[in-house]
């Protein structure tokens, strides 16, 4: 198991992927990283970012819902419905009125059928990559919910909006299909992902400042209490060499249980986090070691 298990919040910065904007954490904490929800090339914000064997934990970070700041550029329509397609359809430009029209329809369950450019696989193969190979496309739709969607403004032709989301919900999909509704052809030319469930991007750090990134390690036990989906236990001193040595625990008591728990953090009596189990394989994923000047990360 990774000694530099944590839990970062990032701020991803425009221009670069999900995959390339890990590297200096790499480099810094650990080789082992993954992140939970991938954010476009043209987009910035939040990215959680798991390292160690703390990647361990994605399907609990993948399920939460998001919240991002769109701008919305009605006229056109482009092939990725963002800035860096080609336009493919063209419409004039709607009213304000139109829009605050359309946009409640939006807001509650529905089905989305995602961009053809996207990393999703159909049969087997990225559907961007089949696109790219001039194949045709069928997207299938998908359950999705809108939970809110408030405009903030709206000038020439760009609606900026706030717009909160379930997993697995596209703002590009949005733009493209309240185009329509108002008559119109619609694409992103911006995309800011402001929070991931209980986290907010006012707490991520930039990747590129080490000093930072190392010191914000220090708050992995922190964002482990936030999950409702984990569950917290407390484990005796006579445990602890047992779980240094990635043993299970012959003892735990349990201090707040989790909603549907499949993960349970480990602390020993003096409140510091020790490990993270797989509560229905009775086994560590991950055990907490110091780092950086004695920090428990």
């Amino acid at each position: 198991m990774g000694k530099n298990a944590s839990i970062l919040l990032i701020n991803k910065k425009r221009g670069l992927t999900s995959f390339t904007s890990l590297n200096d954490i790499k480099r810094t904490i650990d080789p082992k990283v993954g992140h939970a929800g991938t954010l476009d090339k043209f987009a910035e914000g939040l990215l959680i970012v798991l390292t160690g064997s703390m990647t361990k934990l994605n399907i609990l970070f993948s399920q939460m819902d998001k919240q991002y700041r769109a701008h919305i550029q009605f006229g056109s329509e482009t092939d990725t419905l963002d800035p860096e397609g080609e336009v493919i359809a063209e419409s004039a430009i709607p009213s304000y009125e139109t829009i605050l029209q359309a946009i409640p329809s939006f807001v509650g369950e529905g089905e989305q059928e995602p961009p053809a450019y996207s990393a999703l696989h159909i049969n087997g193969k990225r559907a961007s990559k089949l696109v790219r190979q001039g194949k045709q496309v069928v997207m299938p739709k998908r359950p999705i919910t809108i939970f809110s969607f408030t405009p903030i403004s709206y000038e020439a032709g760009v609606l900026v909006a706030d717009i909160h989301v379930s997993k697995g919900t596209y703002i590009r999909s949005i733009a493209r299909d309240l185009g329509i509704a108002c008559g119109s052809r619609a694409h992103l030319t911006a995309l800011t992902r402001t929070s991931i469930g209980p986290f907010s991007l006012d707490e991520a750090v930039d990747a590129k400042q080490t000093e930072d990134l190392v010191s914000s390690m220090q708050y992995t036990d922190a964002y482990l209490k936030r999950l409702e989906t984990i569950s917290i236990f407390e484990i005796p001193d006579s445990d602890l060499f047992r779980v240094a040595n990635g043993g299970y625990p012959h003892r735990m008591t349990c201090i707040k249980e989790g909603r549907d728990a499949v993960f349970g953090a480990l602390y020993s009596k003096d409140g510091i986090l020790r490990a993270v189990s797989n509560l229905q394989e009775n086994r560590l994923i991950a055990q907490i070691h110091p780092f950086s000047g004695g920090k428990t990360v």
